[in-house]
């Protein structure tokens, strides 16, 4: 049986892969925990190129594994986009995310709701033993709010504010922000994909 081999460190990105699949049947590892670590150049154009970048290098060192990688980032209307796939790099890698989220706040001081829109792109690949590759996408829609709230959630969640709901996404359950994140999505169709891939 193969397994599942996922191009992270991050660990929030873990916990949620886990949570979406698990119910695959397949165990489900860090690059870290797979013995791989390599420096991975992500000089890709987009969401895609940069998670199939990824996964690519990996099922180099890992030919008999499921190997699976994400490129993900939130994009603002307001600021042509950005920081899109510049997020985990935005301001420097080692900047905290409160003074990422905090720098948004102050650019759009004084920009009405109606143009604070942004959403959270991810874009998922997977290798295959056998060379085939497969790729998914999901889309996660909000606007950027006011302040930073809420403690469950990593990244820019907490200034992610969802007018439907009334809150931030870093105020969301676990169950409640898989059933709509991006990467939720993406991760939920991935799994079925796979599925359809391993018969």
């Amino acid at each position: 049986m193969h397994r599942i081999v996922f191009a992270t460190a991050n660990q929030g990105k873990l916990k949620e892969i886990h949570q979406i699949l698990g119910d695959t049947g397949l165990e489900i590892v860090s690059m870290a925990e797979a013995g791989v670590d390599i420096d991975i150049e992500e000089d890709g154009t987009t969401f895609e190129e940069n998670a199939l970048i990824k996964a690519r290098a990996v099922a180099e060192k890992l030919p008999n594994d499921i190997v699976m990688a994400d490129d993900s980032g939130l994009e603002i209307d307001y600021l042509g986009g950005e920081p899109g796939i510049y997020s985990a790099r935005y301001l420097g890698h080692d900047t905290p995310y409160h003074d990422k989220n905090m720098h948004f706040i102050k650019l759009l001081e004084g920009v009405p709701d109606e143009e604070r829109t942004a959403r959270f792109v991810c874009s998922i690949a997977a290798v295959l033993p056998d060379g085939r590759e497969i790729t998914t996408h999901g889309t996660y829609e909000g606007m950027i709010g006011y302040e930073e709230k809420g403690e469950n959630g990593f990244g820019y969640d907490p200034v992610f504010y969802l007018p439907d709901v009334k809150c931030y996404s870093a105020e969301l359950t676990d169950e409640e922000k898989h059933a709509r994140s991006h990467r939720g999505k993406a991760l939920r169709a991935m799994r079925d994909e796979l599925k359809k891939a391993l018969g």
